[in-house]
């Protein structure tokens, strides 16, 4: 038995759409892209270097793994903060510590990625970098006052994963949904 549904007229969901309308279809998004552009490329460098940010030498793009690092470790601190107890304190402000040292990687590979994009696609990466950064923000002001006043410190965390959520969102919607890599480009 075969299909009578035209799978071509099938709308994406509801937040691809989102998406669509409020970065890849927005120029405004163009300028924060273009500002981006320089550090990118030297990001992503030439020879060897280039070769290593990107994951050639790996055989696909090394920004996707080196995002687990800081996510993980982030949410790890999530979970000790909401189930740990006082004891869990300490190490849950290692975690985001351990997470804030590990965000450069992610960041330098990130844009090492970014050089490679189109405009639209640009547009979703800058988005993402804009979030990206401000979640690192919050998370190391949330580092900051942890010792002093830690339920201000949880709270900034807790903010800061979820802007990382919503960066992450763009960052797979690229990676996944517009097939962005290095690897190609």
């Amino acid at each position: 038995m075969t299909s009578t549904h035209d799978t071509s007229a099938v709308r994406p969901p509801a937040a691809v759409r989102l998406v669509e309308r409020l970065v890849e279809g927005r120029p405004t998004w163009d300028r924060l892209a273009d500002r981006l552009d320089p550090t990118a490329r030297a990001a992503r460098g030439e020879g060897a270097w280039r070769r290593l940010v990107t994951g050639e030498v790996l055989g696909h793009a090394a920004h996707p793994f080196l995002t687990d690092l800081p996510i993980g470790f982030f949410t790890s601190a999530a979970v000790l903060d909401l189930a740990g107890g006082t004891s869990a304190r300490a190490a849950a402000r290692r975690l985001v510590g351990a997470g804030l040292a590990t965000a450069p990687a992610a960041a330098l590979t990130g844009l090492a990625e970014y050089a490679a994009l189109d405009r639209r696609p640009r547009r979703v990466g800058a988005a993402h970098a804009l979030l990206n950064g401000a979640s690192v923000g919050l998370y190391a002001a949330s580092w900051v006052v942890r010792p002093r006043n830690h339920r201000l410190g949880v709270g900034l965390g807790m903010t800061g994963l979820a802007v990382s959520g919503l960066s992450a969102y763009l960052g797979g919607h690229l990676a996944i949904g517009e097939k962005v890599g290095t690897t190609t480009g």
